[in-house]
């Protein structure tokens, strides 16, 4: 499925008339610039060897330098190694923002495994269901409250089998300090002893000295197995391969180089408050900000305050975040205080940017604010809207380097509708995922006969090949950057005794951008509940980014001739009680 676009793949045909989007192109940005790939762990090296002595990482007081971080991948390589990571192992990362990641990341690449990234904001249910589907026995964690104690009952429950548990005090400048600290706050679920567990000092306690495992095809070897949401069922995990996420990093390159060049290798500080875990800050933040030598400065959560601080007094260079963060930050009463002139490159991603929000982001801060499109299955890039060049209101962007569009009539899918009008977005390029793990009829499903991937995106291309995204053919909920699907809510809220059927729907949330309401019928002579004790059952059952935040209970639900549920008049209903 790692296709190449279709100029790459030898149809030669890339004039204007049929990539509009080339011509739109900023200075110095080539469509069909050469795509470098290579194994995910030359990115460090290579950066290594350029910037031995540049800072890599900023975390609380501590810098490392690409020296130090290198001889850290190397040291947890062996490390994994002894603990049986070989081709084939998947190793768990259940991390937030802190260096553990980046060592463990690239430590097990270059034992030869393969890293399933894990969310903080899971619930016991999708954990359970993320390491057996993955085949999962390894996991890297913290000795966090918030962490420690869900993954570790996972012992026994699951396929579970190790945990290599590390402590945030220990990569701070001042462990004493922070330990303690952390202990006062309640902060620290304190490790048992048990032979299951290994400490993350322990596996880097060794010489460095690991056993390569040269990677033979970057196109076909998976990196990262990375956890999408569905609208039926469970998470899939997108296949990312070495090439996948190496194009990515080569595609943002070629499209911050051009004349003049926005950013420039060794002279830039990333901002990383975006979850690494997530598919756009693992690439955009840490893949990509390696290549580039940047140095990141790691936030363990969004802290408006605690942002601007760093965007002030540590020069940011490159802030890429979602709507709320900046919706945050623009509205925070010390932003006047805060001297953000250092900023270069600000990127929004996860949901649409609110016209506002963009404009009086840019009047605030001097630095323009640019919108692109990509999903989990394409590494994520997909869109990017040029810094220097033709920007358009609403749009997020045209086609990134080496990436085709097409779009789909939705009612009659074999057929392409004409550029201006609406249909499905389909995406072809070599950032595009090798398959969803262990689903294959739904990788057949995603995909269309000549390659394309099915985005379930609605969108249309102007005659400039700007892309306007309209609507989802998916039913799904961007809430504050993360996609949440309300089939998997509707089905926790099913288990309830006391209810016979449920509609969730996406509503707006001035913060959030949409929030799940439900609309609940109950069983007869059911008893009906609150609000917040309908939260406290589904606490189990779903991630605290997909908690229901509002619900109404009704008599009945809205439903089709044929007597399927139906959102529509829902959608409608709420449409008209937000707009008066």
């Amino acid at each position: 499925m790692a296709a190449e676009a279709d100029a790459k793949a030898g149809s030669g045909n890339t004039s204007g008339q049929q990539y509009p989007w080339i011509k739109s192109y900023p200075s110095g940005v080539r469509w069909d610039a050469p795509l470098p790939t290579m194994p995910v762990p030359e990115l460090l090296e290579d950066a290594a060897a350029k910037w031995p002595d540049h800072h890599a990482i900023d975390f609380m007081g501590r810098r490392t330098s690409y020296r130090e971080l290198l001889q850290l991948v190397h040291r947890a390589a062996k490390g994994f190694q002894s603990l049986g990571v070989k081709p084939g192992v998947h190793v768990g990362l259940y991390l937030p923002n802190t260096p553990h990641y980046v060592i463990a990341f690239f430590g097990v690449l270059s034992a030869g495994g393969i890293v399933v990234n894990y969310s903080p904001l899971d619930a016991e249910a999708v954990l359970e269901h993320k390491i057996d589907d993955s085949e999962t026995d390894l996991i890297v964690t913290l000795d966090l409250a918030s962490l420690y104690p869900q993954m570790r009952q996972m012992i026994g429950r699951t396929r579970l089998k190790r945990l290599v548990v590390g402590s945030i005090a220990e990569m701070s400048a001042q462990p004493e300090t922070v330990q303690a600290q952390m202990e006062q706050g309640g902060l620290l679920a304190r490790p048992v002893h048990d032979p299951h567990h290994a400490s993350f000092a322990d596996l880097l306690n060794n010489d460095g000295a690991f056993t390569p495992c040269p990677v033979a095809d970057v196109s076909q070897a998976v990196a990262v197995l990375q956890y999408t949401g569905g609208t039926t069922g469970m998470p899939k995990g997108a296949m990312l391969t070495h090439a996948n996420l190496t194009t990515a990093c080569s595609q943002i390159a070629a499209v911050v180089s051009g004349d003049p060049p926005v950013l420039e290798e060794g002279k830039e500080r990333v901002l990383a408050v975006l979850p690494l875990f997530h598919i756009y800050a693992l690439t955009v933040n840490m893949l990509f900000g390696l290549r580039m030598g940047a140095e990141m400065i790691l936030h363990t959560r969004f802290d408006a305050q605690a942002v601007l601080q760093d965007l002030s007094a540590k020069r940011i260079t490159v802030f890429p975040g979602v709507p709320t963060m900046y919706t945050a930050i623009i509205n925070h009463p010390d932003i006047d205080k805060h001297d953000l002139s250092a900023l270069k490159f600000c990127n929004s991603g996860g949901a649409p940017l609110p016209v506002e929000v963009n404009q009086r982001f840019q009047r605030l801060t001097g630095c323009c604010l640019v919108e692109g499109w990509g999903m989990t299955e394409t590494s994520p890039t997909g869109t990017f809207t040029p810094v220097y060049g033709t920007q358009k209101v609403g749009s997020c962007g045209m086609p990134t380097v080496g990436v085709v569009l097409k779009f789909l009539d939705v009612d009659d899918p074999s057929k392409e509708v004409p550029r201006g009008e609406r249909g499905e977005m389909c995406i072809k390029g070599p950032n595009v995922m090798k398959g969803y793990w262990h689903r294959p009829e739904a990788t057949a499903a995603s995909m269309t006969a000549d390659g394309f991937f099915r985005t379930g995106d609605v969108a249309w291309m102007d005659e400039d090949g700007f892309v306007f995204i309209v609507d989802r053919t998916k039913d799904m909920i961007l809430c504050g950057g993360y996609n949440v699907y309300p089939r998997l809510i509707e089905e926790a809220i099913y288990e309830h005794p006391a209810v016979a059927e449920v509609s969730v729907i996406g509503v707006p949330d001035a913060y959030r951008g949409q929030s799940p309401k439900a609309f609940i019928a109950l069983k007869k002579d059911a008893e009906p509940f609150t609000l917040d004790e309908l939260k406290t059952f589904l606490k189990r059952r779903l991630g605290k980014h997909e908690m229901v935040q509002a619900m109404e209970i009704r008599k009945e639900l809205p439903k089709t001739p044929v007597g399927k549920l139906s959102k529509k008049e829902l959608y409608d209903e709420e449409s008209r009680r937000h707009a008066s």
